[in-house]
């Protein structure tokens, strides 16, 4: 267990972005270098022929309502409760708020749970993008680690049970269970089952991140947290940036009816608009969004057996590579000795960059790991990105024994 209080995370950010090279920042400052680093969707998996049908309908429908003043489109909330309940969540209209996109949700948390000082537990490592907001709202956080089968429990019962003897309670936990990002860990179903039961002893809410659920390789992922809830101890927060399309700004939250009316009160700006909201249930009403899973699913398991075989023919057997089962990443751990950041900066003269480990923990830990991303880029440049991955790992592994 660690602890990272908000100005610390905020120096760890400084710091990064004076140390991000331009390509780091934004693909179009790519020039030669093939980067593994962003954790984005291809762009040409975007089924761009039937959002265009789906706005065309719309458009020829229903323009009267969409394109005017008004609330989210009641269906799509339908929409969004008939597939959670299809994984087993028990999702009413009433305990969804749709967003503009998941991240839109992980702002507003803070906004509704964090006053400054408040514990908040997150893993070690974890989306740093979620945490940046709980840091600013001057959370006391508090690192729980992530190992094989995701956030580690027994840690996470130590952790709570800390708190409480010092009359404390986090205010909530926040976890990525299924595809972990970076670490691409799926947490098994006795585990979830664990960690639901600890929520409800302990009384901390869980904020299930689910981006990746639905992008599974091999066999769909156990139950979901929210599913194996009865309390309303777990608000589950999704989106359609990893099954759709990133630019469409389009997510929810799932939990119980009073967290979604607070959340919903903070959402100054309402709804999340008639027109787009129209256009995304179009395209998903039939049948279309879980076709275009299935094919996602096709092409990103072929993207990460590329990677995965990669590794194993040009990297030193050292390195420890877990095989994700969905998702976007791929989790790297070094030998003793190497450093994720010395690794960067000489896989950089090779013309490959990534994301070191470090920028995945809001402690600081991380530098002997670091994540690779198999979704944005083509097969030929994840071989090739790999392969100068190995011949940088070469170079410091002589440098090291010398």
């Amino acid at each position: 267990m660690s602890v990272a209080s908000a100005p610390v995370l905020g120096n760890l950010y400084a710091a990064r972005a004076k140390t991000l090279a331009p390509a780091q920042i934004w693909p179009e400052h790519e020039g030669d270098l093939i980067s593994l680093a962003y954790g984005f969707a291809a762009p040409e998996l975007f089924p761009t022929d039937d959002l265009l049908s789906a706005t065309a309908e719309v458009l020829a429908e229903d323009a009267a309502e969409g394109l005017n003043y008004g609330p989210t489109y009641p269906r799509l909330v339908e929409l969004v409760a008939n597939r959670l309940r299809a994984q087993g969540t028990p999702a009413e209209p009433d305990n969804i708020l749709i967003a503009y996109g998941s991240s839109q949700i992980l702002a507003l948390l803070p906004q509704v749970f964090i006053d400054p000082g408040d514990a908040v537990i997150v893993e070690g490592p974890t989306f740093m993008g979620a945490v940046r907001h709980f840091a600013l709202a001057g959370a006391n956080l508090i690192t729980v680690d992530v190992d094989e089968q995701g956030l580690n429990v027994d840690a996470l019962e130590a952790t709570l049970r800390d708190l409480a003897q010092r009359g404390q309670r986090a205010k909530f936990i926040y976890t990525i269970p299924t595809f972990h990002n970076p670490s691409g860990t799926l947490m098994p179903l006795e585990r979830r089952q664990r960690l639901v039961a600890l929520a409800k002893e302990y009384g901390v809410l869980i904020v299930e991140d689910d981006a990746y659920g639905d992008l599974y390789f091999e066999n769909p992922p156990p139950l979901r947290l929210s599913a194996l809830d009865h309390d309303g101890w777990v608000l589950q927060v999704g989106t359609f940036s990893k099954i759709l399309a990133p630019g469409l700004r389009m997510g929810w939250a799932c939990g119980s009816h009073e967290i979604i009316q607070r959340l919903a009160s903070f959402k100054v700006e309402g709804s999340s608009g008639p027109f787009l909201t129209r256009v995304v249930e179009r395209y998903c009403a039939d049948g279309r969004l879980e076709r275009h899973i299935a094919d996602l699913r096709v092409a990103y398991r072929a993207r990460r057996d590329l990677m995965l075989a990669t590794i194993a023919r040009e990297w030193l057997p050292e390195v420890r590579v877990a095989k994700p089962e969905g998702g976007f990443f791929v989790w790297a751990r070094l030998p003793q000795g190497l450093s994720a950041t010395a690794l960067l900066s000489e896989s950089e003269k090779h013309g490959v960059t990534f994301v070191p480990g470090t920028h995945f923990y809001a402690n600081g830990q991380g530098d002997n790991a670091f994540r690779l991303s198999f979704s944005f880029v083509p097969l030929h440049q994840i071989e090739d990105g790999i392969a100068r991955i190995g011949a940088a790992l070469r170079v410091l592994s002589k440098q090291a024994g010398d």
